[in-house]
């Protein structure tokens, strides 16, 4: 056993848990936060996808330990309050999801996608970018729409903070 201590969407925590514990793992069984799924077991289809310190990772392959002091946020932490983050936002407005299983991941590697490329994302890139995130139930371009459309309201909402 292990303490991990980091901060989740906000909240500084520490957690008692198996040197073999998964991040996931420790997110959805110790800290109830369920948004983040669990597809696939292999880091191929990013149904897990949360940010570290900042960046997309797969939570499915990356152990609880190697976050020890880390910052992670998860699709539970991107909204503030009642509004939604503006790729949230996307998602809805464009349709982006139907069984909704992808959709955290896929809104966790899509604001990530964003922040790396800025105002330089067109759908060539966005599907070259989504590629590690399977969606099992749209042809992806309702998903690329919304997070083209959101590339242009983050740029917004940045520039009003």
């Amino acid at each position: 056993m292990s303490t991990v201590k980091l901060t989740v969407n906000g909240k500084a925590v520490a957690v008692d848990v198996e040197d073999r514990t998964l991040l996931v793992q420790l997110l959805r069984d110790h800290l109830n936060l369920t948004g983040t799924h669990v597809g696939c077991d292999t880091s191929q289809c990013g149904a897990c996808v949360v940010h570290m310190d900042g960046k997309a990772v797969k939570s499915c392959t990356m152990l609880a330990g190697q976050a020890d002091g880390a910052n992670i946020t998860t699709i539970e932490g991107i909204a503030k309050g009642d509004e939604l983050h503006p790729m949230q936002a996307a998602f809805r407005d464009n349709h982006g999801l139907q069984c909704g299983y992808c959709t955290p991941g896929m809104i966790m590697s899509a604001i990530d996608i964003v922040h790396r490329h800025g105002g330089q994302l067109d759908e060539t890139t966005v599907r070259q970018e989504l590629e590690g995130n399977i969606c099992r139930c749209t042809g992806y371009h309702n998903i690329v729409k919304a997070v083209l459309d959101a590339a242009g309201r983050m740029k917004v909402s940045q520039a009003a903070e």
